[in-house]
């Protein structure tokens, strides 16, 4: 569904993502580990065709298209989502107004009934009226996020630390709808939908299981492979243990 390749990118006159290349099958969730600054934010919102980036080389080719040159509008409009790490406070725009455009737009027409129903199973119901993100704690943001998603129903989906910041009740919650976003419910073979979820301290994958891992540092890929096999060479030897080991096979 998503293929990266060779793809360097640069913010204000500095390199900051090195030859990517990252695949992602449809109906698989693949995990992307890296330290703070390491540049998985800035693939994220590269893929979205956020502006700022500047793509040096490479392409980014979803469903059997380039899509480099299409505008974030566009992206959407084809079927990728992003859950920001930090969204944006939006004054004067109440939640509910951005559900029912998100579900218009992608989905052709607005149900109020779904819409009511997925605020409740996300505690955010008394939130509909309000301002988006104003006054909001770091977990309802997150919740709000995925509520939005589940308006827009995209086939991508890409995460941004879902799980930080969130307390152990919320992170039941946002594990839940990650996996119906992800349609986890289904066999492999009939997910129609993927994901690409950036989780640092890796209590996401205690939730929503992944296919695949890579690790970024410092804009490089340097490997991929199972998860929790990944993680748990990070927890006991650190990133720069691991990048070792790369070199090392």
């Amino acid at each position: 569904m998503l293929e990266i390749k060779d793809l360097t990118v640069s913010m204000n006159g500095k390199r900051i993502l090195n030859d990517i290349n990252l695949s992602i099958g449809r109906g698989e969730t693949v995990a992307l580990f890296g330290p703070n600054g390491s540049g998985k934010t800035s693939l994220l919102k590269t893929i979205m065709g956020i502006p700022g980036y500047r793509l040096d080389s490479g392409r980014i080719i979803f469903r059997d298209k380039d899509i480099v040159k299409l505008s974030v509008d566009e992206r959407a409009r084809l079927g990728i989502g992003i859950a920001f790490q930090r969204p944006p406070v939006i004054r004067g725009v109440r939640l509910k107004d951005l559900l029912q455009a998100c579900m218009k737009k992608r989905r052709g027409d607005f149900r109020e009934q779904e819409m009511n129903e997925s605020a409740v199973g996300l505690n955010l119901l008394d939130f509909l009226e309000r301002d988006i993100n104003l006054g909001f704690s770091g977990g309802e943001m997150k919740r709000s996020e995925l509520l939005q998603l589940l308006a827009q129903r995209p086939d991508m989906i890409m995460l941004d630390e879902p799980d930080s910041g969130v307390d152990l009740v919320s992170i039941t919650l946002v594990g839940k709808v990650i996996n119906e976003l992800l349609q986890k419910n289904k066999k492999a073979s009939r997910r129609t939908s993927a994901g690409l979820l950036i989780t640092h301290a890796g209590h996401l994958l205690d939730y929503v299981n992944a296919d695949r891992a890579y690790v970024m540092v410092r804009g490089h890929i340097y490997c991929a492979g199972n998860p929790k096999d990944i993680l748990e060479d990070i927890r006991t030897k650190g990133y720069e243990g691991c990048l070792r080991c790369q070199k090392e096979n």
